[in-house]
């Protein structure tokens, strides 16, 4: 076999694979030969065909057989061999004329086909322990543990009636009748329909116009369906609805007592607390670690930079891409929207796909070279996880993902990358900063509206 360079430019390599059809001939016959201790066919004994007729009847298959497994072979080999990472499946490159292809299979002319690709960039790691971090903890409180079981509790309210006007969170009983143009329209009528104000069960407008009346006023609320609702003929036109309110309730919370908390499946309020407390501490420490990750890699960014392979940057720019413009179209937003135009969209979100790219080829080396692993333990709770989401197809998901590799790795992929910054994270310098729930919600939530977070 003959291997010549052919591309060496920047991240580009390239080679021309020459290999002898005597060579392919004798992996041919080997497996012909292989096949006649098998082979059952009429006329023979079982295993005692001669490997001449196989050659007669499958001498071509066979020999298409081997070239192909031959070019799968040698386009990772000729790369393993040289001690370089492919950053994706190498292209293969076969002779274009049909007679080539033939005079191989044929087994009259020596296979030659020519393997590029871009490789995994080489770059010096930094000592993560030269990394200043500062992790932002939330304590939790007495008032964090109130607000949350009050929450609860009003999952679970009951209604009052009232004297007065209604104000927001009260439930008004209404009737109305809808109409476009002075013409009532289909489904714009109702009687006696209960809708607790600030929902946002109704049209957008609607429950406002209802805020500061009380049982027996009657008014005409005026509004505009929202353009993508759901019926074509009522989207985008104003609308009267002639409306009555009948009554006016507010809600009454249950009491925070043993009672309440023995329904909900507690024993006393005492260990009420201790799991809202808990539950609490996980969200916060959720959020602790989200700020923690996006600070680390801001970090990794800012310290490495060289050449990317092109083809893994564009297909993360259009996966970006893609996902934006499909939000768009749905929210029937323009780039003039967003006081920006197309092109300098296209260059933010090709500059966020560099990043991302960088960023995973930077974890994916350190990890690899400190032996950082997903478990199957590891993977198993990823994929318990991702089954819950789908209650009542768990186990179509699950098959799904036992069946596609590349699900798999999907899976695999933000566990590993989380081992990862949690390595860094150990080596580095960590100052710990007691800060509000407000001020880390803010703080999470830049960073998840940033647009290369």
């Amino acid at each position: 076999m003959q291997i010549t360079e052919t591309v060496n430019a920047g991240l580009k390599r390239g080679f021309q694979v020459v290999v002898k059809a005597s060579d392919l001939s004798a992996k041919a016959d080997a497996k012909l030969k292989d096949m006649a201790g098998r082979a059952n066919i009429k006329g023979f004994r079982p295993g005692k065909v001669p490997v001449d007729h196989l050659k007669r009847l499958y001498g071509k298959s066979v020999m298409a057989e081997v070239v192909q497994t031959t070019i799968d072979e040698q386009s990772r080999a000729v790369y393993a061999d040289r001690k370089l990472k492919p950053a994706y499946q190498p292209e293969v490159k076969l002779p274009e004329a049909e007679g080539e292809v033939n005079a191989v299979i044929d087994g009259k002319q020596d296979l030659s086909f020519g393997v590029e690709v871009e490789v995994i960039p080489e770059f010096e790691l930094k000592d993560a322990s030269g990394l200043s971090l500062t992790k932002h903890l939330v304590e939790v409180s007495d008032a964090h543990i109130d607000e949350a079981i009050n929450n609860i509790a009003a999952q679970s309210k009951g209604w009052e009636t009232k004297d007065g006007v209604a104000a927001t969170s009260d439930r008004v009983t209404i009737s109305f009748e809808g109409s476009i143009d002075g013409v009532p329209f289909d489904g714009g009528k109702g009687e006696d329909i209960p809708l607790e104000l600030g929902s946002n069960q109704f049209i957008p407008g609607f429950e406002d116009q209802l805020v500061g009346k009380k049982a027996g006023d009657e008014l005409t609320v005026n509004v505009t369906f929202p353009a993508e609702y759901g019926v074509k003929d009522l989207a985008g036109k104003p609308a009267a609805f002639k409306t009555k309110v009948t009554q006016v309730d507010q809600p009454k919370l249950p009491a925070i007592d043993e009672d309440f908390a023995k329904r909900m499946g507690f024993e006393n309020v005492g260990a009420l607390r201790d799991m809202v407390k808990s539950s609490i501490s996980r969200e916060f420490e959720r959020m602790t670690g989200l700020k923690l990750k996006r600070d680390v890699l801001d970090q990794l960014d800012k310290q490495y930079s060289f050449d990317l392979p092109s083809r893994l940057v564009d297909a993360e720019f259009n996966g970006i891409w893609n996902a934006l413009t499909n939000e768009m179209q749905k929210a029937k937003k323009t780039f003039a929207d967003e006081d920006t135009t197309e092109e300098k969209a296209r260059d933010e979100y090709k500059a966020i796909a560099a990043r991302r790219v960088r960023l995973g080829l930077v974890l994916g080396t350190l990890g690899e070279k400190e032996g950082v692993s997903v478990t199957e333990q590891e993977l198993q709770q990823a994929l318990t996880a991702r089954l819950r989401q789908f209650p009542g197809q768990e186990k179509q998901v699950y098959d799904f993902y036992r069946k596609n590799p590349n699900a798999l790795i999907e899976l695999r992929g933000p566990i590993f990358e989380q081992k990862v910054v949690d390595f860094i994270v150990a080596k580095a310098a960590v100052a710990e900063k007691t800060v509000s729930r407000e001020d880390l919600q803010k703080m999470v939530e830049d960073d998840m509206e940033s647009a290369d977070a």
